[in-house]
């Protein structure tokens, strides 16, 4: 085949951009078709291509010159379909099928009702058919003759895409899981054909024993009649399972696309009007009431509420919000009513960003699947060449033309490659749309590797384990100092200030004691503090104090030792109390280390801090290794000297800073809560800012890394125990086709164990 475009010789290679597009590529049927295409595309000049059979899409980089169309072209002279996705967020028809099963608004797939309509009725006419050859007492005379008015029909048309697909191959040269089948049932058809005309099988009276194996008997009174409707109907039976499954599969992904609201109440002029969701625009206002789904991401303007952001990122606590929040689309507004205002739409939204990166990771491959590929695309024209040797040697040494074609045709049909082709997509597919239910999204295949050879985590402390945020942890007061006055009056003046320790103290003192007087004549002292008059009194916070009673120093030094900012506050220039500050820690980050330990994992903390609040931190979670006083820029050269030392290193980070260092380690992992930059730079994605669900992303990524390795010993295992045995003449070429079946529905049941993952 010639590509579409032409090939200009190695030195004229075109450089520059490239170009990436998604296909979907119908008419595939094995590894073995996904492989080909793969093979065509790739040999054009400049273009990377992934084809995966599971998915059924194409992945393609070009560069320019090169036109989406010319791609199309290629992969339809391979002898496939190919077209680009519908730019609807949510895919309809096929891809949205479920088998009716997960809600009867469904849309119907019309490709997996014609398979099951077809292999209905293929098995109500094989079964007489199959039931007279297996059992010799139910042969009546001519029941031959009914035998071959029910199989052909099942042969012919039940196999038909069967054989359309094998002939279109073989147009092009090539031959696939189909070319096996069509050869092996037209073979077992015409055989019987042959001796029913032309032989003595057609005669009255004529009887047929069923063995499980090869034995001589004259050729031209043997029929395989059963053999070629039954393994027709097996082989459609284990489609039709497998299309099945393999929309299952991608359910979790379908309903993240879904998860968004249809319609939105815009205010325009001052009312509400109801628009498409895809008609809202940055910076519109729009009204979300109790129940409803917000519509997009933005910022609260007006309006106090908790938001439940269970469907999205899997913790089941509402977080409250108000002006000034942010807010994520697709979550659900479950108390007062809030106007909020459009920050971002369309795909730029964090469900549209997270459907991305579960469909890109789905759409590509692990290194042990590209070796299944591989052997996949040679696998069909050996087994070809073993069908005729053995034949051959049958012939050679027995004389018998039964037995050897008998042997020949359980190879062909035992041999099919499905099973291998489908051991890593499903389970792929599964285990990234679980993880994107849990609030974990695996950015690719290779991630699944990357996570059963990692022992040392590294933990970033601002925002990962600790909050990120200060607040208001001690408060000591000077003998005789009602405690509520001292908060009442610390809050009034820092709530003048924007400063983080500053917010830390207004907020603590409003939420202890509740609203707060205001300040007047409000002061900044850089570097040392805050005064101003409250309620007609001077009142100073920071160190604008010459001398602290001892009392108080015993404080502020008590509340540095334990890593956290200490200041004074006093009024009419007397201290009065001690108000300690620090980022706290996350509730869930000590579970989260012993997690981390429980999977062989060593973590460490590093930040910017001083080794004081470091050591406090960690002493606090359970760490025992700590590297503090960090640079941002030198976060990356301390995953390199863990890396130096041998150590496989996985990196959780939140911030701009963290960035680099999550591309350097083996394994990055960025809290979902953090900046873009850390997202983008990282392999996994924890939607919610809990570190626990690092160690549930570490695990899920084995347990799914551990279901591939257990399809691939399967597939490779059932084909290399099952040639031998068809060479031999051990099977019926029948039960091979069963055997053949069963192994690929086998396998997509194993990767879908995968969604009760927990």
């Amino acid at each position: 085949m010639t590509s579409t475009v032409t090939t200009p010789p190695p030195t004229a290679r075109p450089q520059g951009p490239t170009a990436e597009v998604e296909l979907i590529v119908g008419g595939m049927t094995c590894a073995s078709c996904a492989a080909r295409v793969e093979k065509k595309l790739n040999r054009m000049d400049g273009v990377t291509a992934t084809v995966n059979y599971a998915t059924e899409k194409a992945k393609v980089s070009y560069p320019a010159g090169i036109e989406v169309a010319d791609l199309i072209a290629t992969v339809v002279k391979t002898g496939y379909t190919a077209e680009e996705p519908a730019p609807e967020p949510v895919r309809q028809g096929r891809a949205d099928e479920e088998d009716g099963k997960d809600g009867a608004d469904a849309p119907v797939d019309p490709e997996l009702a014609g398979l099951r309509h077809r292999v209905l009725v293929s098995a109500l006419l094989a079964a007489p058919v199959v039931l007279l050859a297996m059992v010799p007492s139910l042969q009546f005379d001519n029941w031959q003759w009914l035998s071959l008015t029910l199989a052909a029909p099942v042969v012919v048309w039940g196999g038909g895409p069967l054989h359309r697909a094998a002939w279109t191959n073989l147009r092009h040269g090539a031959a696939t899981m189909d070319t096996l089948v069509s050869v092996g049932t037209l073979a077992a058809l015409g055989w019987s054909l042959w001796a029913l005309f032309l032989g003595d099988a057609g005669m009255p009276g004529m009887r047929h024993p069923f063995e499980l194996t090869v034995s001589r008997t004259d050729g031209a009174s043997t029929i395989y009649l059963e053999v070629a409707a039954g393994v027709t109907v097996f082989i459609l039976l284990g489609r039709y399972l497998e299309a099945r499954s393999k929309r299952r599969a991608g359910a979790a992904l379908r309903a993240l696309m879904e998860l968004g609201a249809k319609d939105v109440a815009v205010l325009r002029g001052g009312k509400e009007a109801r628009i498409p969701v895809d008609r809202l625009a940055v910076g519109d206002l729009f009204v979300v009431r109790p129940g409803e789904k917000i519509a997009t991401d933005g910022t609260v303007v007006e309006g106090v509420s908790a938001v439940d952001a269970s469907t999205l990122t899997g913790e089941s606590v509402p977080v409250d919000v108000g002006p000034g929040d942010a807010v994520t689309g697709a979550t659900v507004n479950a108390g007062g009513r809030l106007v909020v205002e459009a920050a971002r739409i369309g795909a730029d939204t964090r469900l549209a960003r997270m459907a991305r990166l579960v469909e890109e990771a789905q759409t590509g491959k692990a290194e042990v699947q590209r070796l299944a590929d591989r052997i996949s695309g040679i696998f069909v024209p050996v087994v070809l060449l073993i069908a005729v040797a053995v034949f051959g040697g049958w012939l050679l040494a027995t004389g018998d033309a039964v037995a050897a074609f008998t042997a020949a045709v359980a190879v062909l049909i035992i041999a099919c490659p499905c099973a291998l082709g489908l051991a890593t997509p499903t389970a792929l597919m599964v285990g990234t749309g679980r993880g994107a239910q849990l609030g974990i999204l695996i950015k690719g295949p290779e991630v699944l590797e990357s996570t059963r050879r990692v022992d040392t985590v590294v933990l970033d402390k601002t925002g990962t384990v600790t909050t990120g945020r200060m607040t208001l942890q001690d408060v000591w007061t000077a003998g005789g100092v009602d405690e509520r006055e001292l908060l009442r009056l610390a809050g009034a003046l820092e709530h003048a200030s924007e400063h983080p320790v500053a917010r830390a103290v207004a907020a603590g003192a409003e939420e202890r004691v509740g609203e707060l007087p205001a300040a007047e004549r409000f002061e900044n002292v850089p570097g040392r503090g805050v005064r101003g008059h409250v309620e007609g009194r001077e009142v100073a916070v920071g160190r604008l104090f010459e001398t602290v009673p001892q009392e108080l120093a015993r404080a502020v030094d008590a509340a540095e030792q334990a890593g956290r900012t200490a200041v004074v506050v006093g009024w009419d220039g007397v201290p009065r109390g001690v108000l300690a500050v620090a980022d706290a820690v996350k509730e869930t980050s000590a579970e989260a280390v012993r997690e981390l330990r429980a999977l062989g994992l060593t973590p460490v903390l590093l930040t910017g801090d001083n080794q004081v609040v470091a050591e406090a931190v960690a002493q606090a979670v359970g760490i025992d290794r700590v590297i503090a006083g960090v640079l941002p820029e030198d976060k990356v050269d301390v995953v390199r000297r863990l890396q130096d030392e041998g150590r496989v290193v996985a990196m959780v980070g939140d911030g701009v800073n963290d960035a680099a260092a999550l591309a350097a380690a083996d394994l990055g992992l960025a809290m979902g809560t953090g900046t873009d930059a850390a997202i983008e730079a990282s392999d996994l994605t924890l939607v919610r800012g809990d570190l626990r669900v690092a160690a549930d992303a570490i695990r899920l990524s084995r347990r799914t890394l551990a279901t591939i390795k257990g399809n691939l010993v399967w597939a490779f295992g059932y084909n290399v125990a099952a040639l031998p045995l068809a060479a031999a003449g051990l099977l019926n070429p029948m039960i091979a086709g069963a055997a053949m079946a069963f192994s690929s529905v086998f396998v997509v049941t194993n990767s879908l164990r995968l969604r009760t993952f927990t």
